[in-house]
This record gives C-alpha cells, sequence and structure tokens, in this order.
C-alpha cells in the first residue's frame, strides 16, 4: 500500500502536467496501489462517477467500476496481441502500461446509479527511485461528446454517401445528355446518356474540351461564354459528332453553378436530341406549306368561279331590271319579276357560299365597334316587316331590362345572324307570331354575354333532325325545299358566325307548334355618349348630272350592253375599251372625266391598265382621274387589290343601275346649281306607299331621322364602322318600304363610309336630312 505522500512524489515525478490533470475537476484521475486498490480519487472523478473519495477508498478497484464485458474483451486482445495470457480484470486495464508502453484505450465506466459513460482513458506506472512499480494512475476523460460527434460524423457520411449515390442516380436516369464543365469549357462530369451522344467513355470526356465533340467547336465554344455572361441559356442548338461519325441535333439548356461561397465553378448543361422534333417539324411545315398552297387553289378557284358566276349573273339581272323599266304589259310584267326574284335569290345563294368559304378559311375578319343594339334590331325588324305583314304574322321584339344596349362588337355580322334566323322563322311560319327577345346569357357572367331567342309557331322540327339543322345544305325534310325555297346554307352561316364571335348556338323544337333558334354572344359594355341634334349639314341644291365624258373598259359584249343602257337617259357620254391596253392608249389620247374598269380581261387586265394610268397621269403632272372598279371577285382583299392599284372606288357585280348611278354621281365633279334648281330642291317629294304598310311606315321614316343624329355624332367621333353599318340596313330596308331613295342614299352612304371618306359621307347625310324634311307618303 502506498502513502499519500508516496502517491504525490510520484506525482512530482509524473510532471506539472499530469498534477494538474489529476487535480482538474473535468478529469477522472484514480490513483491505486500496485494490486489495482483505489487510493487517491479526485473531484472529476467524484462528479464523473457519482461515487465520493470514501466511498471507493481502499476498497474497489478500477476494473470494478468499469464494464465487465469490456475489460474481458480487451484481455482477450491483449493476449492475441502479446501472445501472452492475461487475466481479465485490473490486470488487463494496466498490462501495457506496467511493460513500460504506452497505453491510451477506450472504456466504458459504471456510475454508482447504473448509467454509464464512455472514456478514453490513459494508465501511467507510478514508480519509486529503483524503478520498481509502486501503483498506476488512470486519467480518464468522458468521451460522450466525442462519441456523437463521432456518431454524427459517421452519419453525416454516411447521408453524404447517400445523397451522391442518389444525385448519380438522377444524374444517371435523366434522358438528356448531361455535363459539367470548369469555366474555360474542359468537361468535369458527364453521364451515361452523353458518353452514348458522343460514342466516348466517361474517363474520356472528362478532362477533354466541351466544344471538340460537336460540328462546330466554333458556336460550342460561343455556348459556353454566353452561359458565363447571361447565367444561363435556352434552347441553344448544337450538332453532336459521334466517334463513329453519327450526327445528333440537340437542344441545350444550360446554367453556371457555384460552391458554398459562391464562388464560380463551372457551366452544368443538359442537352436533348431533337432531331426527331426538328423532322415533325419539318414535316409540319411541309404540311403547311401543301395546305396552304390548297387553300390559295380553293381560293383562287373560288374568286375564279364568283367572277365566272358573277359576269352572266351582271347580264341576267340588269337585264331583268331594264325590261321592268319599259313599257310591259301585266303578262310579261309578272315573268320579269319573276326573272328578277329568280337572279336575286341566286344572287344570294352565291353570296352564302362565298360566305361559308370565307368563315371556313379564316378570311373573314370580325370588326369591332360601338354599336346600338336598340338601333340595330331596330333596322333588322324593319327589314323583315314587310314580309310579315304580308303574311299576316305578329312581329315581337323585346328586350329584358337589365340587358346593355350600348355595345362593342360587329355589329354587321350579328344583324346578319339575326337576318338568318328571323327570315327563317317568317319563311316557316303562316300563322301567328314571330318573336325575337333578348335577355341577358345565363350561362356566362359577363356583363356584355347576351342571349338572343328567336322564337315562331310555326312548322317546327322533327326531334331526330335537330342535329343535322346546322350542316350545310341541309334541311329538316326534302319537302321543305320544294316548298319553301332556300340553300340549307342560312343556318351553317349563322352557327359560323356565331362561333367565330365567340358565343354559341342551339336550336328546340316541336313538330307542328314552332321552333326557338338562341345563341349567345359575349359583348364588351361601350360606355354612353350624348348626342346632339341633327344639324344639316352642306344643306344646299340637288347637284345636277354634269356632261362627263366617261371611259367604260369591259371585256364582255353583254356587260357593254348593259352599262350603256344604264346611262342612256343620263348626259354622260360613254367610249368603250374591250380591255386594258385599249383602255391606256384611249385615256392618254383624249380626256376622260371618270373611269369604269373591268377587272379580269384579256391582253392586260383592269389592276394593271390602272396602274399604267397613274404612271402616265403622274409623269405628265396630270391630276387623278376618278377609275371605278368593276369586278365579279368578291374575296378578302379584292377591295385592297383595287384600291391599293389606285381604284378610287369599288363595285361588285352584278351592279344595280341606282348603284351604278349614285358611285358616278359621287364621284363626279359637281357644278354650281341655279336658282331655278335652288327654288326646285324645297317642293315636296310624294311618295306613294302601299296601303298594306301604312302604319308601318311612319315609325321606318322616324328612324331614318335619329339615323341622321347617330351618323352625324359617329363621323365627329371618327366612327366610320357605324355609318357603314346604318348605309347598309338604309340600303336594305328602303326599297321593301317603297323608298328607292333611302335605298340609293344608304348604298352610297356605306360605300363613303367604307372608304373612310368624311366629306363624302357627311354629304350623302344631309341628302338623306334634306330628303326626310321634303318626303310625304301618299297611300291608296
Amino acid at each position: 500500500m502506498i502513502s499519500r505522500k508516496q502517491a504525490e512524489e510520484a506525482l512530482l515525478k509524473a510532471g506539472a502536467l499530469q498534477r494538474a490533470i489529476f487535480n482538474s475537476a473535468n478529469f477522472s484521475s484514480i490513483a491505486t496501489d500496485a494490486k489495482g486498490v483505489i487510493q487517491i480519487f479526485n473531484v472529476g472523478a467524484e462528479r464523473m462517477l457519482g461515487y465520493t473519495a470514501a466511498e471507493v477508498m481502499n476498497k474497489i478497484t478500477p476494473a470494478d467500476i468499469s464494464d465487465p464485458q469490456e475489460v474481458i474483451a480487451r484481455a482477450e486482445a491483449l493476449s492475441v496481441e502479446l501472445g501472452t495470457s492475461i487475466t481479465p480484470g485490473f490486470e488487463a486495464l494496466v498490462f501495457k502500461a506496467s511493460r513500460g508502453i504506452e497505453d491510451i484505450y477506450e472504456l466504458t465506466y459504471i456510475r454508482k446509479d447504473g448509467t454509464r459513460f464512455g472514456a478514453v482513458v490513459s494508465v501511467t506506472a507510478l514508480r519509486d527511485a529503483q524503478d520498481a512499480i509502486i501503483g498506476y494512475l488512470l486519467i480518464g476523460t468522458d468521451n460522450t461528446a466525442r462519441q456523437q460527434v463521432e456518431d454524427e460524423k459517421k452519419k453525416l457520411d454516411q447521408r453524404l454517401r447517400d445523397q451522391q449515390f442518389y444525385t448519380r442516380s438522377l444524374i444517371e436516369s435523366n434522358i438528356d445528355a448531361l455535363m459539367t464543365t470548369d469555366p474555360s469549357g474542359i468537361i468535369t462530369d458527364v453521364n451515361k446518356q452523353m458518353e452514348a451522344l458522343t460514342g466516348c467513355t466517361r474517363d474520356e470526356l472528362i478532362g477533354a474540351p466541351f466544344k471538340s465533340y460537336f460540328t462546330d467547336p466554333g458556336r460550342a465554344e460561343a455556348g459556353i461564354k454566353l452561359v458565363l455572361s447571361q447565367k444561363k441559356v435556352t434552347n441553344y442548338e448544337l450538332t453532336a459528332c459521334a466517334r463513329d461519325g453519327k450526327q445528333t441535333v440537340v437542344s441545350y439548356n444550360a446554367t453556371t453553378f457555384y460552391d458554398r461561397d459562391r464562388t464560380l465553378q463551372g457551366v452544368f448543361a443538359a442537352a436533348r436530341d431533337v432531331t426527331e422534333r426538328k423532322r415533325v417539324e419539318l414535316e409540319l411545315k411541309q404540311a403547311k406549306a401543301v395546305a396552304e398552297s390548297a387553300s390559295r387553289t380553293k381560293s383562287d378557284f373560288l374568286a375564279s368561279m364568283s367572277h365566272e358566276i358573277r359576269t352572266p349573273m351582271n347580264a341576267i339581272i340588269g337585264i331583268a331590271d331594264l325590261l321592268a323599266k319599259t313599257p310591259l304589259s301585266p303578262e310579261q310584267n309578272k315573268y320579269v319579276q319573276i326573272f328578277r326574284r329568280a337572279g336575286d335569290n341566286l344572287l344570294h345563294l352565291i353570296d352564302d357560299i362565298l360566305d361559308l368559304s370565307k368563315v371556313e378559311s379564316l378570311q373573314l375578319e370580325l370588326e369591332r365597334t360601338g354599336f346600338s343594339l336598340n338601333d340595330l334590331l331596330g333596322k333588322v325588324t324593319e327589314m323583315v316587316a314587310v314580309r310579315a305583314h304580308e303574311k299576316g304574322l305578329s312581329l315581337v321584339c323585346d328586350i329584358a331590362p337589365k340587358v346593355p344596349t350600348h355595345l362593342v362588337g360587329d355589329p354587321t355580322r350579328l344583324r346578319q345572324v339575326l337576318l338568318n334566323l328571323v327570315g327563317n322563322a317568317i319563311k316557316f311560319t303562316e300563322s301567328g307570331e314571330v318573336g325575337l327577345r333578348v335577355t341577358p346569357d345565363a350561362d356566362n357572367p359577363a356583363p356584355g354575354a347576351l342571349q338572343f331567342m328567336i322564337s315562331d309557331t310555326g312548322i317546327g322540327i322533327p326531334g331526330e333532325k335537330l342535329g343535322a339543322v346546322f350542316e350545310r345544305f341541309t334541311q329538316a325534310d326534302s319537302s321543305t325545299t320544294r316548298r319553301y325555297g332556300g340553300s340549307g346554307l342560312g343556318l351553317t352561316i349563322s352557327k359560323r358566325l356565331v362561333e367565330l364571335m365567340g358565343g354559341r348556338i342551339w336550336v328546340e323544337s316541336q313538330v307542328g307548334k314552332g321552333s326557338v333558334f338562341s345563341f349567345a354572344v359575349p359583348f364588351e359594355i361601350r360606355a354612353r355618349t350624348r348626342r346632339r341634334i341633327a344639324v344639316p349639314v352642306g344643306a344646299g341644291p340637288e347637284p345636277t348630272l354634269p356632261a362627263l365624258h366617261i371611259l367604260l373598259v369591259e371585256d364582255s359584249p353583254d356587260n357593254r350592253t348593259i352599262t350603256a343602257a344604264y346611262l342612256k337617259d343620263t348626259p354622260y357620254r360613254v367610249d368603250i375599251a374591250e380591255n386594258g391596253a385599249v383602255a391606256c392608249e384611249k385615256f392618254t389620247a383624249g380626256h376622260y372625266d371618270l373611269v369604269l374598269m373591268d377587272r379580269q380581261m384579256p391582253v392586260m387586265d383592269g389592276l394593271t391598265a390602272t396602274r399604267a394610268i397613274r404612271e402616265w397621269e403622274q409623269a405628265n403632272r396630270r391630276p387623278p382621274t376618278p377609275i371605278v372598279a368593276l369586278t365579279a371577285a368578291a374575296l378578302k382583299g379584292d377591295q385592297e387589290q383595287c384600291i391599293a392599284a389606285g381604284c378610287t372606288a369599288y363595285l361588285t357585280k352584278p351592279i344595280k343601275q341606282e348603284v351604278l348611278l349614285q358611285a358616278i354621281m359621287e364621284l363626279a365633279v359637281v357644278a354650281p346649281p341655279s336658282s331655278q334648281e335652288e327654288s326646285s330642291r324645297k317642293d315636296t317629294i310624294l311618295v306613294r306607299a302601299n296601303p298594306k304598310f301604312a302604319d308601318l311606315i311612319p315609325g321606318f321614316l322616324q328612324n331614318r331621322r335619329q339615323d341622321v343624329s347617330a351618323m352625324l355624332d359617329a363621323l365627329d367621333r371618327g366612327d366610320f364602322e357605324t355609318v357603314e353599318s346604318l348605309g347598309h340596313g338604309m340600303k336594305g330596308a328602303g326599297r321593301s318600304y317603297g323608298f328607292q331613295a333611302i335605298t340609293d342614299i344608304g348604298a352610297a352612304l356605306e360605300r363613303a363610309a367604307e372608304s373612310v371618306d368624311n366629306d363624302a359621307s357627311r354629304k350623302w347625310v344631309g341628302e338623306l336630312s334634306r330628303y326626310l324634311d321634303r318626303v310625304e307618303v301618299v297611300t291608296g
């Protein structure tokens, strides 16, 4: 047994550091005698193990407070290591130190309360002056925190390995070829798709320049520089070249990447094979070109057919109109009226076919202009009221209270749909009522979404036929066509127009009880504007017809005959040119106040001749002569082509006599009227009306007066669309009520507004206002 004095001497021999450690509360310092009985138990040991020095002094050894299984395992390991048998217990703990071998090992101490903690234990043999072992000093450090750190490190290492595996799996499973490069463009990593793309192994690729694997190395290098300057690139196309020569078009998406300190590390790029997409795009482009060629062929065919059909139609309708103005017997007049109606019906059919073709080929474009729903519905009912009145039908038009009436949309196409549907309702109804009602669209919460319902008490449609009524050239029953007539295109065109306006159309019907055709269209709501009271503009004497010298350029003998007949009772002098070349010769050799130019002619067409005339005028410093294009074409772009060639105005065949005369009058230079003419202007205009329509005429004339105010207001705003729309409506309704002058003025207004001619538009609004002031209706 050693005394405290001996222990302290031993500690002196161990040095100041060991003394400090022994006395430190942060270490468990245990000193034993040579047999292992505890002699000194410092404060750190008491704190760590939960024993007091008195409880362990001279009673137990360090082996008694250590995990016995670890002690046994240490003995077995030392026995194998040193080739000698070592007894488990205290000997196993101090065996190396007793042999002068520095010894530090891990051990688990058992506290007084049974809990355990890991410790790193260093063992030093204490010797006397004769170098005999007098005891051992065991210094233990709590290893729990370090063990936790090491355990956490192991976990982190494992997580890192798992993350690396996961990242690698993602990279390798990607369908794109992935790679990373350093800032200079040297490859630092790739996936298997990149290997397949280039035909090289990962080891061969890493360290090689990125640009070396593309057909255009300069563009590839530029791509890397672009990424570095812009931080990323999208859909950068390159052509990869594999080792075996195979080329693949790829689309690169790339971005820069950085380390934790935001230091640039390089570029990450993903290349997707777009060879197939490029092939499909090329095929689609070729298919589109074929489709566009087919569309052009169709348009050319329609234009040709329009011209070929309208040219003889011009003769048919023109001759019919001329015959109607000659003295005829009642029987002859009856035949001529049939002749005229058949011509008009055929012309409507041609227009329907062209309209349908325009919609289906996307040639028809919608307007977007402000209009009054009240005015539009008024025009529609006016245009069909005569037919309804003739059949003894009640015609009802009703607008729900919450329906906005100042809208923005395409009034012309809306009116076309309504006229088709209301016209059909009247046609298929023998007695009862036809109704037009407008309500908010219950299925669309937008404030401008409206639903139009056209109901009738007519023949109805069988349930099994409802699904086919909107198909082209279809009516519910073949006998319907024989009995009522019609092409079966009206509903088809209406459906296309409604859908073009963003709406939908449907029908409900019962045989013998009638039908309800409904459609819903979204409009924008227009803010109301105050209308001022109409003030006649340009009031003055009516123009007289000047003695114009007119050049008629027309290759068709029949059309030349009709046009000459139209102008027979006027002061106009007409010269004839059979084609554009002859027209140019006559124009440059003489003086003409106006040219009527057919568009399609042999030798030289009308547009080429017009351009030649305009060039000659410019070269000879002549003012431009009015040139009116006469064309049987009626497709999109025809008017634009005529105006672009230098034409002043544009008329579509068949051309009515009054339309032609109005166009000439509008373009002619008007001479100042005499005082006698001024006096005659103020005379009352008497119009004899059909007694059957007498109750409708006052409302019709009042609506025309409202049109005057509306058009003046529109012209102040530069809104020519409204003027054109109102003029179009007057052109259709005037003749029905017996007011040919209103039809003629409406046609002139429509043309002037279509040409965006403010002066001419105001002139014809003034003419309408003066006419309404002077007109007096005589019935009987």
